[in-house]
This record gives C-alpha cells, sequence and structure tokens, in this order.
C-alpha cells in the first residue's frame, strides 16, 4: 500500500495510560508502565527501519507510522492488543507468532512484515530478538532438543512423519519439499514440477554421473532426485533417512517405476554411513543438524566420497551479519517447526569443508526462487485447508501454525537475510590432517 506522507515515527495519538485508569490505582500504575515499555519498543523500532515502513494501528485506536526513511516493503500490521508488543519485545520471533497465534495483531499481508523485519536486520539490531529469560530459556530448550542419535530421529519425526498425506495435499507432484529452481525471470507460467525438476537436474550436473557410479544421497525425502537420478544414468543409488514415513513412500515411487533392483534406501543416521560413493547429494538437509554436528556431517562426505569424487549440496543459510544473534538463541522456525535446526553460516561451514579437503566449487545462489516456491506452496496449501483436503487431526491451531511457518520464510528469502545455493564439494586427492 501507499504510505501518507508523514514525518518519521509519527503517531496520530499516544497510547494514554490514565485513559483506562477507572480500576484504580494498580491498573492505572500497570497501564503507565505498559504504555512507557510499548512505546519504548515503538520508538527503537522506528530507529532501525531503514527501508520500508510499518503502518500500525493501536489498541487506544491511535496510529502510528515506523520507519518511511527509504524505499521498501510498505507493510500494515494492526494491534489488538498491547500484549502483542510485549511479547515481541521479550520473545522475539516466538512472541510474534504467539501474538498471531493468539489474535493479538493481524496484517493484510504478513508476508511483507516479515521482510522488512529482515531487510532492516543490521539497523534494527536486537530490538525484535528475545531477551533476558526468554532468550536463554529457548536457547535451553533447543540445546536440549540437539541432534545426537536418538534426539535427530526424535526432531525428524517430529516435522516430516506427519504424514505423506499431509505433504502430498499441498506439494506439488513430484512431492518436493525444498527449493525449486525457475527459468530466470521468474514467470508465473512455469510450473513448480518443472522448476523443481531444474533443480533436479542442476544437482546432477554437478556430480558428472556415469554409468555404473555409484551415487549416496543424504536425505532422501520422498525420493524426487533418487528417480531423477536414475532416469539419468545407470547408477547405484543408496539413499538415507530417518523419516519412516519417507522411506515408505519412495521404496514404492522407485519400485512403481522399475528402478528397485538399483535403488536402496535405508534407515541410516549419516554418521553410520560406511563404504565408498563416486558421488554424494544432499538436498537441503544439512539445516536439520545443528551447528555442533557440522564437523560430523562433513566427515560423512570426505569419509565415504572416493577420492576426486563430487558432492552436491543445496543449503540454505542465514546471512553471517547476524549468525551470532541467531545462533545465541533460537527462533520460532526451531521452537515450534524444526526443533533442534540451525540454518548455516556459509563461512563457518566452508571453513571446516575445506579443512577435511573438500574443495568449495561453483556456488550459486537463487534466494528468491524459494521466496517464489514457499509463496506457490502457501497458496496450495491454504486451498487444502479451505477445501477440506488435508487429512484429518489437523486442527485449527495446526493449520494456522503452518500459514505462519510459510509466510515467515517467504518473508525472510524476500528480505535477504536468509538465502538457498547449491555448491560442489570435490574431494582432494590427498586429505589432509584435521
Amino acid at each position: 500500500m501507499n504510505m501518507p506522507e508523514t514525518e518519521t515515527g509519527r503517531r496520530s495519538s499516544s497510547f494514554d495510560a490514565n485513559q483506562t485508569s477507572d480500576g484504580g490505582l494498580f491498573l492505572s500504575v500497570l497501564n503507565k508502565v505498559a504504555a512507557r515499555y510499548c512505546n519504548a519498543l515503538l520508538d527503537k523500532m522506528d530507529a532501525g527501519i531503514l527501508s520500508g515502513s510499518v503502518h500500525g494501528s493501536l489498541p487506544d485506536g491511535s496510529t502510528r507510522i515506523l520507519g518511511g526513511r527509504g524505499s521498501g516493503p510498505d507493510a500494515e500490521m494492526n494491534i489488538r492488543s498491547w500484549r502483542a508488543l510485549v511479547r515481541i519485545g521479550w520473545a522475539g520471533s516466538v512472541g510474534l507468532y504467539e501474538g498471531w497465534a493468539a489474535r493479538e495483531w493481524d496484517s493484510p499481508d504478513p508476508v511483507q512484515i516479515f521482510d522488512l523485519f529482515v531487510r532492516n536486520r543490521r539497523s534494527l539490531g536486537d530490538s525484535a530478538r528475545a531477551s533476558g529469560f526468554a532468550r536463554v530459556s529457548a536457547k535451553m530448550l533447543h540445546w536440549l532438543r540437539r541432534n545426537n542419535k536418538a534426539g535427530a530421529r526424535r526432531n525428524i519425526e517430529f516435522h516430516y512423519d506427519l504424514g505423506n498425506a499431509f505433504y502430498a495435499a499441498w506439494l506439488d507432484e513430484s512431492m518436493t519439499y525444498s527449493s525449486a529452481l525457475f527459468t530466470a525471470p521468474i514467470l508465473p507460467g512455469e510450473t513448480l514440477e518443472q522448476a523443481q525438476a531444474n533443480k533436479n537436474a542442476a544437482m546432477l550436473a554437478r556430480l558428472a554421473l556415469n554409468d555404473g557410479d555409484s551415487l549416496l544421497e543424504i536425505g532422501c525425502g520422498w525420493g524426487g532426485l533418487a528417480l531423477a537420478a536414475l532416469q539419468h544414468r545407470d547408477v547405484d543409488y543408496h539413499g538415507i533417512t530417518l523419516s519412516r514415513e519417507q522411506k515408505t513412500y519412495a521404496d514404492t515411487r522407485l519400485d512403481a517405476a522399475g528402478f528397485g533392483g538399483q535403488a536402496d534406501i535405508s534407515i541410516t543416521d549419516y554418521r553410520d554411513v560406511t563404504g565408498q560413493f563416486d558421488a554424494i547429494a544432499s538436498v537441503e538437509m544439512v539445516e536439520a543438524v545443528g551447528q555442533g554436528y557440522w564437523p560430523d556431517y562433513l566427515d560423512c562426505i570426505a569419509r565415504n566420497l572416493k577420492s576426486g569424487g563430487r558432492a552436491a549440496i543445496q543449503y540454505i543459510r542465514i546471512e553471517d551479519d547476524i549468525f551470532d544473534a541467531y545462533a545465541g538463541s533460537a527462533d520460532f522456525i526451531q521452537r515450534y517447526i524444526f526443533p533442534g535446526g540451525m540454518l548455516l553460516s556459509e563461512s563457518r561451514f566452508r571453513k571446516l569443508a575445506e579443512q577435511r579437503g573438500l574443495a568449495w566449487q561453483d556456488q550459486a545462489d537463487f534466494g528468491l526462487h524459494y521466496a517464489e516456491t514457499l509463496c506457490r506452496w502457501r497458496k496450495s496449501f491454504n486451498a487444502a485447508a479451505s477445501e477440506g483436503m488435508l487429512p484429518a487431526g489437523f486442527d485449527e491451531n495446526f493449520i494456522r501454525l503452518w500459514q505462519f511457518y510459510l509466510m515467515y520464510c517467504e518473508g525472510g528469502f524476500r528480505g535477504g537475510g536468509i538465502n538457498v545455493a547449491q555448491v560442489t564439494l570435490v574431494k582432494e586427492q590427498s586429505m589432509p590432517r584435521i
């Protein structure tokens, strides 16, 4: 929406605690404290929004515009309860979700809100991040859900074993749950299924497979890349997953395509893989590993990849300018969607790879393609929910959680704070000592 010209941060009326003080002295004092806290938080956010603006309506009937200094999203946020601002100031993105779930705030387009916060991540600093006890407790809970072998299986089951019918209701026909790669420029006429095929083709091109090669896939999903690889070359394929739902679907899919004899999928932790492979692929699995286990993940690749072999990795990163703040707590996704997860710090992860003799080559970023993928998933998910196509057992609270999740991620990619990339890791002929 186009914002009216206004002085930056101007309020049409301020929150006056005295106007709701009929409840006596205690309520009057409480309202004054709330007024001071909420207006101070809004002032801090206003100072930090250098790109775009937020037009907000407040519970007392006033309106306020934050930002408006430079080009960017023109977002709208209707705050129905002061509690929503308290939640944000206390618990960051977790509080943002919990306030939305409680209907304490809404927006005609929450993606723009998330885009704006991420786009202004440097200047906003910690003004929309968890603080104090909320930060410490979030980090502790995240640590308790870390991805040791038992925890990794629980965490994968928490997300991926929601059921094949659930994902089939809104993913495209290829059953691919990772970023597609559209033909540039992104056009509405290109189907998501075609863009997912493009992504698989790009991954396979990095591997330079020959007939007779052996291919390991770490985190095989529902078998989309496996099927593309087997159709591409006469390879010996081995995929690993911790999701029994995914294994069942992928096995059935590959058998139906006539590749059952060439494909083996097992319930295996990546740390337990043995053998030598000509090539290794892994699409958006490393985000489920957690920072403490990045060395183990890369050890798996270095140990099981033949000398001179190639690994193709598709990964999601969070930019280094906010990684330390991100890693110092746990955000909405880690709390409610992917327990134990952690987006990559590319610089840290690359250093660990190179220490293991894995040369980092031909990195290609395509973050806006993920934003488009998420937008299409969101529309499909909303249609499935409204038409009653989701399996029984998913209540309104769960549906709203996933709606928020898909919008939150889309805004992150549009705002540039997170990105998706493919890279080729080539195992050097002689391994260095770590």
